[in-house]
């Protein structure tokens, strides 16, 4: 049987943001809540891929910092949704405030895993070294930030990390992870 599958792209999203009354899943994020619309099914693929998410400084501080920037849901609380809409991908959680600790992380799976979905936060901005470890690695990188970076401060406007990766997601709250998650999802199947 052929399973038709959808392919969630930031526009898609903001559709479904404005059918709020068919939804039965909600995410808070980004000075709204992002919605899963319930007819939704991620990109299907054929193996359990490994995913790394890696969370840099202040993050561990979801739901309760900046509240009307990153939203009130924590990122335990997040990433248990997540397992639940993709029961195979196995998840790997990490969090540092330490620079050398992000890229030891990165260092560490990115020869193995699928993919890294990296919100490197204020490192984003500054670190060389974090850029270097990405390029030093096989597994691609997703750059991922909750906020529009360039609705903010203009120091924020420039990601040293953003050309090393293969891609970036920004401004959409904590469905930034997911959208990331889908382009791993579809660039792996593309490779089969």
């Amino acid at each position: 049987m052929v399973r038709s599958t959808r392919i969630v792209t930031a526009a898609v999203s903001a559709l479904w943001l404005s059918k709020a009354s068919e939804t039965s899943q909600i995410f808070s994020g980004y000075n709204r809540e992002i919605l899963f619309h319930r007819n939704y099914r991620p990109v299907i693929t054929n193996a359990i891929m490994k995913i790394q998410i890696i969370n840099g400084p202040n993050l561990n501080l979801l739901g309760i910092r900046e509240t009307e920037i990153y939203g009130t849901v924590s990122f335990p609380d997040f990433l248990k949704k997540l397992k639940q809409v993709y029961p195979d991908i196995i998840f790997e959680y990490f969090q540092s405030n330490i620079e050398g600790d992000i890229i030891n992380k990165i260092h560490e799976t990115g020869f193995s895993y699928d993919g890294i979905v990296l919100n490197a936060g204020g490192y984003s901005h500054t670190s060389v070294a974090i850029a270097d470890a990405i390029s030093a690695v096989t597994s691609p990188v997703i750059e991922v930030h909750i906020s529009n970076l360039y609705t903010r401060e203009e120091y924020r406007h420039f990601s040293i990390i953003a050309a090393k990766c293969k891609g970036s997601v920004i401004g959409f709250g904590l469905d930034s992870y997911r959208l990331a998650i889908e382009g791993l999802i579809f660039g792996k199947r593309n490779e089969e």
